[in-house]
């Protein structure tokens, strides 16, 4: 999701709009019970989007189906996500970079998957769901973002995690298991081997970055359990956290003006 202005990305600046979760969210979230494959590899259906300027229609078809793969084209931002929510689930998404962008600048190409999404579409800053973000920007792979606002009724969303941590040479704060328990509110918090000296420059690569290099396939696994996320990148737990509020909701799979393709978007039961 929102990246780069800064080190920190777009949805660090849109904190303060949004929505929050319900009692009644979480009461009709699914668990999966068998794999649900949450595209069919032939059409979207099931699936919604949102723009950012055409709202809920797609006229300049941002999202396609080609070969077997979704398509998000890069143009504008918004999302392509489920109707239904979900929850104690294990989540795999797999991605590549395509070539098109809209966004011209020298950072990094971005995405990301919204997890635990709710309330009404375009809530926060008129582009996103009041959500917690598994970041796909490249060398910032598996950060956590909260996007979080208020309700229709103006009241401040809750949206939390906490966090076993440490604070790296840049003065941020990484995932560090067995590290200081932090309970962090609208804050992004980066992945355990996250570059301290990285530049977040278009197509570069931290040193220590698990995510596959430009063109290839990327797997991402996201383990929903209870009020834990863990992150996986291609098999490598790379972060985690607890006390998530809220712990059921939809899921986004994000444009932000870059070219991206998924081939794969499918639940299965916990073990």
């Amino acid at each position: 999701m929102p990246r780069r202005f800064a080190p920190f990305s777009l949805a660090w600046l849109l904190l303060a709009v949004g929505n929050t979760a319900t009692a009644d969210d979480s009461a009709k979230a699914i668990t999966p019970t068998k794999v649900i494959k949450l595209f069919n590899g032939k059409d979207l259906d099931g699936l919604t989007t949102w723009q950012k300027d055409t709202k809920g229609k797609d006229p300049k078809k941002v999202y396609t189906v080609v070969d077997g793969m979704i398509r998000v084209s890069g143009e504008g931002s918004g999302y392509i996500g489920t109707k239904q929510a979900y929850k104690d689930y294990h989540l795999t998404v797999e991605y590549k970079w395509g070539k098109h962008r809209t966004n011209l600048s020298k950072y990094v190409r971005n995405s990301g998957v919204l997890l635990h999404a709710t309330g009404p579409d375009g809530a926060a800053g008129g582009v996103w769901m009041s959500s917690i973000e598994c970041q796909l920007a490249q060398g910032c792979e598996g950060d956590f973002i909260l996007i979080r606002g208020k309700d229709k009724d103006g009241k401040r969303a809750e949206r939390t995690i906490s966090s076993e941590t440490r604070i790296a040479p840049d003065g941020r704060t990484r995932w560090h298991k067995g590290g200081k328990k932090i309970v962090y509110s609208g804050r992004q918090m980066w992945w355990n081997k996250h570059d301290h000296e990285y530049q977040e420059l278009l197509d570069t690569r931290g040193r220590w970055d698990v995510a596959s290099r430009l063109g290839e396939w990327t797997k991402v696994e996201v383990i929903c359990r209870g009020h834990r996320v863990t992150i996986k990148i291609n098999g490598q737990t790379v972060n985690e956290c607890f006390d998530v509020k809220p712990a059921a909701g939809k899921i986004l799979l994000q444009n932000e003006s870059y070219e991206v393709f998924f081939r794969r978007f499918e639940l299965r039961p916990l073990e």
